[in-house]
């Protein structure tokens, strides 16, 4: 049976990755920081692991993950006053395939969208 998933992502900088998850999207880091090139951050009941990838090229990345919530209007909003940047394609909006969704990026260019069931 499976029970849960927890996405690893790439990112260049460990510090820049940790604060922009901490202080825009208000995750925790949990497990021990002390791994060298890893970090595991947690908010409610989602993870989100990173792995390091100094050589990264933003531009050349195409992580993504999809996160369900079901307070998309007060997550949005909630983004939005954290000064986080929305992505120019991923404003909020109801989407044709049933879902209310809006994007970030990340520090490293991995993609977030949010979204909930209509």
């Amino acid at each position: 049976m499976l029970t849960d998933i927890n996405p690893k992502l790439p990112m260049r900088d460990k510090t820049i990755t940790r604060n922009f998850y901490k202080i825009q999207l208000g995750f925790e880091e949990f497990g021990n920081s002390d791994y060298e090139g890893y970090l595991m951050l947690k908010k409610d009941k989602i993870q989100i692991h990173f792995f390091e990838f100094k050589t990264l090229n933003p531009k050349e990345n195409y992580g993504q993950v999809y996160i369900r919530t079901d307070t998309i209007d007060k997550w949005y909003q909630e983004v939005l006053n954290n000064n986080t940047s929305i992505h120019p394609n991923g404003k909020l909006e109801q989407k044709p395939w049933g879902q209310k969704e809006f994007s970030i990026l990340d520090p490293d260019n991995n993609l977030l969208t949010f979204g909930q069931s209509l």
